[in-house]
């Protein structure tokens, strides 16, 4: 059981105003928006803490008292309810003091016990790392948040203030330090919309983590030209007169890029310093929403707005609550000049977030818009944590929804992977390796099977299904999203396609040799090679593929391969020969007519096309008469006994013309399994409509099924094939 704390440490001397100390005066300036009574408790809460804290300096050497308390002034300014303000002064005492969360709770309420005790650090608890012992504390905050949001504001502070010294930390805990600010609690702000903290966050990062950049970054911004000095003058000026006569009450403020977001500017654009010319901006602040579209009528009738820039966070707020108009000008001297617009009350939501709408003091009607989502943010982040198994894959989850251009998956190992957003199941496997993606055929996602089209969302664990018979189809590349897939599926393709064209032109060489009573295996090898040099063909292979796509006559190479006295290409089509049998996989080097659009179970005939190999026509296709002309580019070719894949086709259909026709119709086709690719009107009159469909089908069969569907439809007049 653990002993009480000794009532002194409870209930010490509470010092007059002569005799409190600077930090303490100045700490209650910042509190004079709260009642006195509530000010007063503040002191107890001072003198409670320091009491507790006595004897213990910072690194720098002050007393330590003075940091929970500059924590509990920086939330001071947020003006946030005097809870979280206690909470801020005894945030430490639980871990560092004798001080426990039942005497707390005794002296200052549940809801102060509650806060101190999840803004407390684990440094008592054993971990396997540093990294480890940073990730678990992390969680844990965001497990307190859950409960009460406030924790997050105190651990905020908290952090602001150790960056604010972090002067007197060693060179690796500062670099450490800046790391983690940057790349989780400056996010964490700026999701909870608190820009004013997210801004000083940044930029202490940097200064800590890059401190010679932010120092000539700085100098940079302070010694701009001349020129630009005048330019942003004269455009404050034209602006202020233009809204000044248009009747509105506004305030102009000019705004200064941080170094930290120019820096970042730089580096995601590879841009020098110059070459960012939008460092200097303005804020213009209204008094009601309508004032804001007005005002920035005005802004583009002054300045010709750059196209594309405009921004309307008013209609669509931000996750966080955020509100404003945002545009970007051609100034004088070609310098775009970012400007914001936005009422008072959104003003203070953007500096200040969800500390700008506490519903806890002076009793709140609950929570508003902003804290809503911050609500719903952190419910979000918990219910992908009790999936995960470790605080480290925790807080991997938690980057992912600050940084909402990217996703992040585990993989089966639970190893997590960062992919761009709208990434697909199919972009997951190529990035675990190549081979992975040429091979996929499904995946599991959550331990659902799922389409490779699936597009993945973060925290998702990912198992890609493989069959070694599988390879890339074109249509891969309709969907997916990063670069390594695309380059990968096109490259396979590629292969592919010159492997089925090797194999198809083998195949209709040999049929032709065999016209002329010989083939390939019983030519002599240096005849072979000399025809090969002559056409400057390094292998057999290229010269195979060329034939397939139609830019060598079987015919004619078989003729100077096999010479024969008096000989001539024969119709190849006069006699029987070697049938090439179409599976519905040939890649490249078998395209199908769109003139009469053959499926699987029609009649056909192959006609070898220059560059496009052999194209499949009808044999009722009205251009095989033109075809007829050149006997010797016919090719014999059937349908395999197995076709796979779906082959378009064209169905007219007659409709009775009124509303939900069409409807009908495309669900009629739908049933009968077969997708629509498009719909055009041919004719129309006030009673019937003619239109066109086109529908993807497997064959003679399934093409059977769906008219025969779509004819029982009472409004349906005559399907025909086109």
């Amino acid at each position: 059981m653990t002993p009480a704390p000794p009532a002194s440490l409870l209930e010490p001397d509470v010092p007059g105003d002569e005799a409190l100390p600077d930090y303490v005066r100045e700490f209650e300036r910042s509190t004079l928006y709260l009642p006195a009574d509530q000010r007063a408790r503040l002191r107890h809460a001072w003198a409670v803490g320091a009491a507790a804290h006595a004897g213990q300096t910072r690194k720098s050497g002050e007393p330590y008292i003075t940091h929970p308390v500059a924590v509990a002034g920086v939330l001071a300014e947020q003006r946030v309810d005097v809870e979280t303000l206690v909470a801020a002064i005894l945030h430490d005492t639980i871990e560092d003091t004798p001080l426990t969360r039942d005497a707390l709770a005794a002296s200052f309420g549940e809801a102060v016990a509650e806060l101190v005790e999840g803004v407390t650090k684990l440094d008592k608890l054993n971990f396997n790392s540093r990294q480890e012992a940073d990730a678990e504390s992390f969680r844990k905050m965001m497990l307190a948040m859950a409960r009460d949001l406030r924790v997050i504001l105190i651990k905020l502070a908290d952090r602001l203030h150790n960056m604010r010294t972090l002067g007197a930390q060693p060179g690796p805990a500062r670099e450490r330090i800046a790391r983690e600010t940057l790349e989780v609690y400056a996010p964490i702000a700026q999701r909870l919309g608190m820009n004013k903290i997210k801004a000083e966050l940044q930029d202490l990062g940097f200064h800590a983590l890059h401190p010679i950049r932010h120092s000539v970054l700085e100098k940079r911004i302070g010694n701009q030209p001349l020129v630009r000095r005048e330019a942003l003058a004269s455009i404050e000026a034209q602006l202020a007169q233009r809204l000044t006569s248009a009747g509105l009450q506004y305030r102009l403020v000019g705004r200064v890029k941080s170094p930290w977001s120019i820096y970042k500017k730089m580096q995601g654009e590879g841009k020098t310093f110059t070459q960012v010319m939008d460092v200097f901006g303005y804020r213009i602040i209204v008094a009601t929403a309508a004032d804001c579209y007005h005002a920035l009528g005005i802004a583009h009738s002054v300045f010709k707005p750059l196209d594309g820039r405009f921004r309307d966070f008013i209609a669509i707020p931000k996750a966080n609550g955020y509100q404003s108009l945002h545009t970007v000008l051609f100034g004088p001297y070609g310098a775009p000049i970012e400007v914001q617009i936005r009422t008072e009350e959104m003003d203070l939501i953007a500096e200040r977030g969800i500390a700008a709408h506490w519903a806890y003091k002076h009793g709140g009607d609950g929570p508003n818009s902003a804290q809503s989502r911050a609500h719903s943010w952190i419910a979000g982040l918990l219910e992908s944590q009790r999936a995960t198994g470790s605080s480290l894959e925790f807080l991997e989850n938690v980057k992912v929804d600050l940084f909402p251009d990217e996703v992040y998956l585990f993989t089966p190992k639970g190893d997590i992977m960062s992919l761009p957003r709208n990434s697909t199941a199919l972009d997951f496997a190529y990035s675990v390796h190549t081979d992975i993606g040429n091979q996929a055929v499904a995946a599991r996602v959550d331990g659902k099977l799922v389409p490779l089209r699936t597009a993945l969302s973060s925290g998702q664990r990912v198992e890609i299904v493989t069959a070694k018979s599988s390879a890339p189809r074109p249509q891969w590349l309709e969907f997916v999203v990063t670069g390594k897939a695309r380059t990968a599926i096109r490259a396979q393709l590629k292969h592919l396609q010159h492997e089925d064209a090797v194999q198809l032109g083998h195949r209709m060489l040999d049929r032709a040799l065999e016209l002329l009573g010989t083939s390939l295996d019983r030519l002599p090898q240096s005849r072979l090679d000399a025809y090969l040099a002559e056409a400057r063909y390094p292998r057999l292979e290229a010269l195979m593929a060329d034939i397939a796509l139609g830019n060598w006559m079987p015919a004619q190479v078989a003729l100077a391969l096999a010479p024969q006295e008096g000989a001539q290409p024969k119709d190849q089509s006069a006699r029987p020969g070697e049938t090439i049998r179409i599976r519905g996989d040939e890649r490249g080097v078998i395209t199908f007519a769109n003139c009469c659009t053959p499926i699987p179970g029609d009649d056909i005939m192959g006609y070898h096309t220059t560059g496009r190999g052999i194209v499949v026509h009808r044999m009722d296709c009205p251009n095989v008469a033109e075809f007829r002309k050149s006997p010797e580019r016919w090719v014999n070719i059937d349908w395999d006994r197995d076709v796979v894949g779906d082959y378009n086709v064209a169905l007219r259909i007659e409709v009775e013309n009124h509303p939900g026709v069409l409807a009908q119709v495309a669900a009629a086709i739908a049933r009968a399994h077969s997708n629509i690719d498009g719909v055009d009107y041919l004719e129309r009159d006030s009673t019937v409509a003619a239109i066109r469909f086109s529908i993807e089908v497997k064959g003679r069969k399934h093409l059977a099924d769906v008219i025969r569907k779509t004819r029982r439809l009472p409004v349906v007049h005559g399907v025909q094939r086109m």
